[in-house]
């Protein structure tokens, strides 16, 4: 009696424990794991990357999501169409760019998708007192950083530069560094001026108006956009820094500027993109609590025309239930 007892627990705890696999089983099965491409940790991609992801993973049951360091545009949609990252953050002429096929995608097309349009990111082109930098003519034969590789900041930096009259290779002894890079060589006196597209306001860039015995200037170039668009199509708007949102900016500062978008690929399921784009607007001010850019991302802006690449199905299904006219 004794040894059947046993061999009676035995199967039971042995049925128990394959219920239990299985339960695990199956809730393993359920999860789903999510990369989010942003950006460097000196910019706005990142921080914002981590809200989202933190957004993501508490009000869509299932999806555990995770904000991945990266170069940034180029980057995040490289690794969207290599299956690496299901969800990336970039601006709108890197993503047509990847769209096409073309520039550093070129042999390589993503099929790449809009969720939303997210924030207007502003090409900044910082430059110190001393270095005798005053307008964009005043680069040449200057050290600049023109943003690292795989960033859509070295994909625009390249086009002001180009309308500036410039060329980028004959004309700057040029350097591929992140905006938090840029900030510290700019500090040591390694490099003259650097370029960085960012929301506002860019920490590196606040970290360096706030240092002792540096006082920053951004240089003009709204005047550029005519000759951008004119070649690359109308990606591009003039617009202003306003004076002050930077440490030591006594003036406002006329500038370049282009759309974010959040964008996945043709393979994300319509529910997923549905239930992604639903998370964000209806979790929208804990974004805006991680970086305020989040405050951008608004029914107004979902425009067929602010994005340059396809929109995802889901997106669309989302936008015309809240009645967004896009």
């Amino acid at each position: 009696m004794q040894f059947r007892f046993r061999s009676v627990w035995a199967g039971a705890a042995a049925a128990v424990l394959t219920v239990g696999a299985l339960t695990v089983g199956v809730a393993v099965a359920q999860q789903k794991t999510i990369a989010i491409g942003t950006g460097g940790t000196g910019g706005v991609y990142y921080p914002m990357g981590g809200g989202l992801a933190a957004v993501l993973s508490k009000a869509i049951p299932g999806m555990q999501a995770t904000a991945e360091v990266t170069g940034g545009s180029v980057d995040n949609l490289k690794l969207i169409g290599s299956g690496q990252s299901e969800v990336g953050f970039s601006m709108v002429d890197a993503a047509l760019d990847a769209y096409k096929g073309e520039d550093k995608f070129r042999g390589g097309k993503v099929e790449v998708r809009t969720l939303l349009v997210l924030y207007p990111n502003r090409m900044h082109v910082v430059t110190i007192e001393g270095t005798g930098i005053e307008t964009m003519a005043d680069l040449k034969g200057k050290r600049v950083s023109t943003g690292s590789p795989g960033s859509a900041t070295e994909v625009m930096a390249f086009r002001v530069i180009e309308a500036a009259g410039l060329d980028k290779d004959k004309d700057l002894k040029r350097e591929r560094l992140g905006v938090a890079e840029s900030v510290n060589a700019i500090k040591d006196r390694k490099i003259d001026a650097f370029f960085w597209v960012g929301g506002l306001p860019t920490a590196a860039v606040t970290d360096l108006g706030a240092t002792p015995g540096v006082k920053i200037k951004m240089i003009d170039h709204a005047d550029t956009v005519d000759k951008m668009n004119a070649k690359h199509g109308p990606l591009y708007a003039a617009d202003t820094i306003k004076a002050g949102t930077y440490p030591g900016q006594d003036k406002d500062n006329k500038i370049t500027v282009v759309w974010n978008v959040l964008v996945t690929n043709d393979k994300m399921s319509d529910q997923m993109a549905y239930d992604i784009v639903k998370a964000i607007f209806d979790k929208k001010d804990e974004l805006v609590a991680v970086h305020k850019e989040a405050a951008s991302i608004d029914y107004k802006n979902q425009l067929k025309a602010n994005s340059s690449t396809p929109w995802h199905p889901g997106a669309l299904k989302y936008f015309a239930e809240k009645g967004v006219q896009m």
